[in-house]
């Protein structure tokens, strides 16, 4: 479906080089974005300047849809990890997508509910005091769809930016999770046992 229908498609499309700023917080939604190539990270930002992040995306993932079909200001800011290319979907064609293509309202719904969950596990895993606890539950629902052996593809900073925790503390705690036998490391890269 995203291949094959969105590209042949006149829909718009966006370039965005890294850190450029796709949306932020309080901007009304105007589009959904599925993308092409590269990847962006939501984040909230507190009042001291630290960066939570929501969510990353990347090629052939989609994100903003909830503002859209809820017509309510973005949360988050959305920021390019990459240089990206987006296909900016409106209101009314994506609308018609959900309407027209079963399947894709199906996966529509399956990464909604994804999102859901990993919301409520983040939820759960912030009022736990453990570090360890945190990041295996994180490393474990990162590396979910991955094969045995792959890199997980996210950063320690990320991880800290994900689970609340200081880079420090995910950096001992990483070493310590690979010393146990819980998890690879590769050249720094976490890989899934």
């Amino acid at each position: 479906m995203f291949t094959g229908y969105l590209l042949a498609q006149p829909f718009k499309r966006q370039y965005y080089k890294k850190g450029a700023v796709v949306y932020h917080p309080g901007q009304n939604p105007r589009y959904v974005y599925f993308i092409i190539s590269g990847g962006v990270r939501m984040v909230t930002v507190n009042d001291d300047g630290k960066e939570f992040i929501q969510g990353i995306f990347k090629a052939k993932q989609y994100f903003g849809e909830p503002a859209l079909l809820l017509q309510r200001p973005y949360l988050a800011y959305t920021i390019a990890t990459a240089d990206t290319e987006l296909i900016l979907v409106n209101h009314e064609q994506f609308l018609k997508l959900l309407e027209e293509d079963r399947a894709f309202s199906m996966n529509l719904i399956e990464t909604l509910s994804n999102r859901l969950f990993y919301k409520s596990m983040m939820l759960e895993e912030l009022g736990n005091e453990q570090a360890e606890h945190r990041l295996k539950t994180l490393i474990t629902y990162l590396g979910r769809d991955l094969e045995q052996g792959a890199d997980l593809g996210v950063t320690r900073q990320a991880l800290a930016d994900m689970s609340g925790l200081r880079v420090e503390t995910v950096i001992r705690t990483v070493k310590k999770m690979a010393l146990a036998g819980e998890l690879r490391l590769n050249r720094g890269k976490i890989i899934k046992i």
